[in-house]
């Protein structure tokens, strides 16, 4: 039997040319896009402007990619949602819901497990299984949204998995929840994190679009970045730098970087110092990241006050930098912290 189609991972030309080769008339796919993207429909029998016969036709040669919700934990401090959806294959990914004063942001995963092996990371915990689809990404924001009732407005693409990994389903997947036809989420509302893939950050300048792209940094020199990311021993911060330029240059859009302060390992006088040299000339947000707890890591954070200082020390040299205000971290959903496996977490 052949491999049914999955309609979610169709763009609207795709799904043009999937509908009239089943010898049906192409205004069917404006239809269908409508039901799967915007109504976020996953049932043919509810699609009521469909013949029988098509939605028949469709049932045997098609599917709607729809994720199982196995648990729905929600923060006691701040209302944050984590879910744990289990894929059409088996295989489970977390997403997490945040309500801001400014909208609703959901985090989603791009890939099952990861490979780049972050020292203070959970999700890297056991390597990578595979990479999502687009529709897998998709979905997961569809049904955030149909478990909360609510609208979404900012995107992160900072779960579980590296994305710049899954090159070409995350840039159809922005494509897609930006589409007009569909959800039509601004692409300024996205931000794709990375551990610094060179050569993809490259390539994501050239694709004309307006999403921001935030830098796992995590260290100012080469020699501390490989003992807490594998990814350096393959790209130097020197070489990450100019790739971020490049970025900006074509795009126009400032990169962010993301700093895990780790007590005792990156959060001294002279790694500020460092920090200020590369994000000030820049124009560069920095967020500071207390690193959350990871039983099997075993990092530790700063105190506060050892954090503080060390945003001071960033503000005194005209670096914009917040600490991050970590939302959902009682229910393991805030960085670093998410898995992919049942029952961990």
């Amino acid at each position: 039997m052949a491999e049914r189609t999955d309609l979610k991972s169709l763009s609207t030309e795709e799904l043009a040319a999937f509908v009239t080769g089943l010898g049906e008339k192409a205004f069917r796919a404006a239809q269908l896009y409508d039901w799967i993207h915007v109504k976020r429909v996953t049932d043919l029998r509810e699609m009521s402007n469909l013949s029988k016969a098509f939605r028949e036709k469709l049932a045997e040669t098609a599917t709607i990619c729809r994720l199982e919700t196995v648990r729905e934990q929600t923060s006691a401090e701040d209302g944050t949602k984590k879910f744990l959806f289990r894929l059409p294959d088996g295989n489970c990914i977390e997403s997490v819901w945040m309500k801001y004063r400014h909208g609703n942001s959901v985090c989603i995963s791009s890939q099952v497990g990861c490979r780049q092996g972050c020292a203070f990371c959970a999700s890297t915990l056991g390597g990578l299984v595979r990479s999502l689809t687009a529709a897998e990404m998709l979905e997961q924001i569809y049904a955030v949204m149909r478990q909360t009732g609510e609208r979404v407005s900012n995107i992160v693409v900072m779960g579980i998995g590296e994305p710049l990994d899954n090159y070409d389903a995350l840039v159809k997947f922005i494509r897609m929840i930006s589409d007009d036809k569909g959800q039509n989420i601004s692409q300024r509302s996205i931000t794709v994190s990375t551990c610094g893939l060179v050569p993809e950050i490259r390539r994501l300048a050239e694709e004309e679009l307006s999403v921001t792209l935030a830098l796992s940094l995590h260290a100012v020199s080469d020699e501390k970045r490989r003992k807490i990311m594998p990814v350096a021993n393959r790209y130097r911060i020197a070489e990450l730098m100019d790739a971020c330029d490049a970025y900006f240059r074509k795009t126009g859009r400032r990169i962010s970087f993301e700093y895990a302060l780790i007590a005792g390992v990156n959060d001294t006088a002279e790694d500020a110092a460092g920090l200020s040299r590369l994000a000030g000339p820049r124009g560069c947000h920095v967020n500071l990241i207390p690193v959350n707890p990871v039983t099997e890591r075993g990092l530790k954070e700063p105190d506060r006050r050892a954090v503080e200082a060390f945003a001071g020390r960033l503000k005194a040299q005209g670096v914009n930098a917040t600490i991050r205000r970590e939302l959902g971290r009682d229910i393991d959903g805030a960085c670093g912290q998410l898995r992919r496996k049942e029952g961990q977490g």
